[in-house]
């Protein structure tokens, strides 16, 4: 399991980096955790960094990268 980094956001509540398998883990305040797959290095800490962690998922990361609910 990855470890989980909490984030100010209204959409979502925290995420995580796998760098071995470069797979990104999202929480959302819905209760629902998706995995992103064949994330770049440094992804999370941008998400993390944005002004609007929200803008900055939908814009980089949601339909960018294959995905699946865990």
């Amino acid at each position: 399991m990855v470890d989980m980094v909490p984030i100010q956001s209204s959409n979502l509540r925290a995420a995580g980096f796998d760098e071995e398998t470069s797979e990104l883990t999202v929480a959302f305040r819905s209760g629902k955790r998706y995995v992103y797959k064949g994330v770049p290095n440094g992804t999370l800490e941008q998400l993390l960094s944005a002004a609007s962690a929200g803008k900055f998922f939908n814009d980089n990361i949601k339909d960018v990268y294959e995905s699946e609910e865990i």
